[in-house]
C-alpha cells in the first residue's frame, strides 16, 4: 500500500522511465516521421492559412511517434533514462479498520 502522507516512512524506491525526458525524443521521432511521409509531396509556399492536409499530417506523426515511443518504453524501458520514485510505507492511520 503507498501512503499518502508526505511525512510518511520511505519504503524503498523504483525505477521508472524519466518521462519528462522523452519530449526531445518525441519531437525528433514525429519530425523524421513527418519527412518520410511528406518526403514525394511538391515544394508549395503560401503566405496565406496553413494548407489543412499539412496540418492533418503533422498531427498524424506526431500519434504515429507518441505510439513508437510508448510501445518502445513499455516493452524497453532499459533503453531511457530511468529516475528513482520513493514508495511509502502505510502508517496506522492509513490502514483501513
Amino acid at each position: 500500500m503507498t501512503s499518502t502522507n508526505p511525512a510518511g516512512d520511505i519504503g524503498g524506491y523504483r525505477r521508472e522511465v524519466d518521462f519528462q525526458k522523452l519530449g526531445p525524443a518525441l519531437i525528433i521521432a514525429s519530425s523524421l516521421v513527418l519527412a518520410i511521409r511528406t518526403a514525394r509531396w511538391p515544394p508549395t509556399h503560401s503566405d496565406g492559412l496553413a494548407n489543412m492536409e499539412w496540418e492533418k499530417e503533422i498531427e498524424h506523426s506526431v500519434r504515429i511517434a507518441k505510439i513508437v515511443l510508448s510501445h518502445v518504453t513499455a516493452r524497453c524501458p532499459e533503453m531511457f533514462q530511468t529516475k528513482d520514485v520513493p514508495w511509502y510505507v502505510a502508517t496506522d492511520d492509513e490502514v483501513p479498520r
